[in-house]
């Protein structure tokens, strides 16, 4: 009885520690580990998440105050032992401090079985840099020793509206690989003219900085034209760069294995110190062109018929601000008709600045017959290589009218006021009055019966009609309101328009005029209010319209520069072509709509 008892008690104990292993085993564990609690702002971390049942929806914690230099990598540990399976799977981070202090690592989640899984939260404390002669280089320390982006610019004292061009490269040394790079942050060009010039490919070139070879790539390229004088900043360029570094490890054949990390790599501001350009010897009629530059005045024909026409042409080429000055105006005689300019360019942007040639194509019809001058024309431009004005002047150049009808002044321009001529007696400058007169008998004329005295007649039986007609219509536009709102609206854009080009030259008033006639057009042709909608509203509407996708953008383009015109400086070359688009654009929008 008293083995049976034993053998029952022994059987009960056996019972319960096999419950208690088969319980530990369905247990699930989530934790996390760290290499260390206490390190330098030099050294790295290593977080492991390890668990022991596999799960899903792994959420790391954000690391806030630490960057990911590696990871997650994942590993699976599987084995079984004595019969008893044993599992662990585990999600590792490497971590980089960003800055000093005390940080919490938060919980992570895992999903097991449909049951979420969280782990707990470690306090980790950074403190300054520590040395280590015997640690290898980190992969940051290698990329900033092995990676630089540099701002070649091309002159530091320019002259106002002289050509600057700026270069952006970046240098990788040949220890290191670039796999990819974005741009975090692109500099505005505040109180410059810029062109853009984009890179087409990338290509690595061979080169060399601070004595040492490297490979470089060119990124940006740009040219700048200074619009104001003094200190003039240049925003910097920086770049998010990815790039492959070598580790101290190898690989079976004894090549070096190579680590990824990211590097943000800045060109670094620049100022240029713009000087204004020099009083002394300053022509009166400067139009601010800085450059090198011919200048020539030519015509079509010189001989010609009255009312047939010719083309006269101001032309100015060569190298610099050829966007940012306004061409002389032939003064031309009165008794020439001549129509506006048509403005012409032909420029290329290089990495030097602007070269081309700019020219105004004036339209003059002679009415009379005769001679006319059109006299000599002078420009004036500065040389930042010289540094001095240079004053080109045309040839005087005469026109001559052959046939055509005869003017008193236009005939005789080419003759003397003293010059006598004689007359010669034809024999025929007298003649005899007629003393008989030949008298015929005019017949009889009656008013009743004749075609006036029937017109009168029926005249109010005509009128009458036309009269009530007449007074109706204009009852009905007193009364139709929003009609006569789209007409006003359409008159004050033609006047606004025409303020607008009485302005040239006046950038405030200019812009306003301008902003007023194209809010009135629309108002006028879409019957809207345009201070009630935006402009992707205004490109909405004139897309239902069945406006064109160039007109449109046009229309879009000249309103932001009436805004633009506030805040930036705008030449009169800019005005004079903002005007010449709005007048093309409103044209092309009427034939649309």
């Amino acid at each position: 009885m008293v083995f049976t008892l034993k053998k029952y008690i022994t059987l009960l104990t056996l019972m319960f520690l096999a419950f208690v292993v088969k319980a530990q085993e369905d247990e699930v564990t989530f934790e996390m580990a760290v290499s260390k609690e206490k390190l330098g702002l030099n050294e790295r971390l290593r977080v492991d998440f390890t668990m022991n049942r596999d799960g899903d929806n792994f959420n790391p914690p954000d690391f806030e105050g630490f960057r990911v230099v590696m990871g997650p990598a994942q590993s699976i540990r599987n084995s079984w032992v004595n019969g008893v399976r044993s599992y662990s799977k585990s999600y590792s981070y490497t971590l980089m401090p960003t800055e000093k202090g005390t940080f919490t690592i938060g919980q992570a989640s895992i999903i097991v079985d449909g049951k979420a899984y969280k782990s707990l939260t470690k306090k980790i404390e950074v403190s300054a840099a520590v040395e280590d002669p015997n640690a290898p280089p980190s992969a940051e320390s290698i990329a900033d020793d092995n990676l630089h982006l540099v701002a070649e610019v091309s002159k530091s004292n320019p002259y106002l509206n002289e050509a600057v061009s700026v270069v952006y490269k970046l240098y990788v040394s040949n220890s290191i690989r670039v796999t990819n790079f974005r741009p975090i942050d692109s500099p505005k060009y505040n109180n410059f003219w810029s062109q853009d010039m984009p890179v087409q490919q990338y290509s690595a070139q061979q080169g060399t900085y601070e004595g040492k070879p490297y490979q470089y790539v060119i990124l940006k390229r740009i040219v700048l034209y200074p619009q104001k004088t003094g200190k003039l900043d240049i925003e910097p360029l920086s770049l998010d760069v990815s790039v492959e570094v070598p580790t101290s490890r190898r690989d079976f054949f004894g090549r070096p294995l190579y680590t990824a990390t990211n590097k943000t790599v800045s060109a670094g501001g620049r100022t240029l110190n713009v000087k204004e350009l020099p009083l002394e010897g300053k022509p009166e009629n400067f139009s601010g062109a800085v450059g090198k530059f011919d200048f020539s005045v030519t015509t079509s024909k010189k001989s010609l018929n009255a009312s047939e026409s010719l083309q006269a042409s101001v032309k100015v080429s060569g190298s610099g601000n050829l966007k940012l000055f306004q061409l002389p105006e032939p003064n031309l005689p009165s008794a020439l008709e001549v129509y506006e300019p048509e403005f012409d360019e032909s420029i290329k942007t290089t990495i030097a600045g602007m070269q081309g040639s700019v020219k105004n194509n004036y339209t003059i019809v002679p009415s009379y017959k005769g001679k006319y001058p059109i006299p000599s024309i002078s420009f004036n431009y500065f040389d930042p290589k010289t540094e001095k004005y240079i004053s080109l002047t045309s040839e005087q150049i005469l026109i001559n009218v052959i046939e055509g009808p005869s003017n008193g002044s236009a005939s005789n321009n080419t003759v003397s006021a003293t010059n006598k001529q004689e007359v010669a007696s034809t024999g025929n400058q007298f003649q005899f009055i007629k003393l008989k007169t030949e008298l015929k008998p005019k017949g009889n004329s009656y008013f009743f019966g004749s075609t006036a005295y029937l017109l009168w007649l029926l005249a109010p039986l005509i009128f009458i009609p036309l009269a009530i007609l007449f007074g109706k219509k204009r009852e009905a536009i007193r009364g139709d309101v929003q009609g006569n709102k789209i007409k006003k609206a359409n008159k004050l854009s033609r006047k606004y328009l025409s303020a607008a080009k009485k302005t040239l030259g006046n950038k405030e008033a200019f812009y306003v005029a301008l902003e007023k006639a194209l809010h009135n057009y629309l108002k006028a042709k879409l019957k809207i209010e345009t201070s009630e909608f935006s402009k992707d509203k205004i490109a909405q509407l004139l897309a239902e319209k069945q406006v064109s996708q160039a007109t449109s953008d046009g229309f879009i383009a000249l309103l932001k520069n009436c805004e633009m015109a506030r805040y930036s400086p705008f030449s009169n070359v800019q005005m004079q072509q903002d005007y010449n688009a709005a007048s093309e654009v409103i044209s092309t929008m009427d034939k649309q709509l």
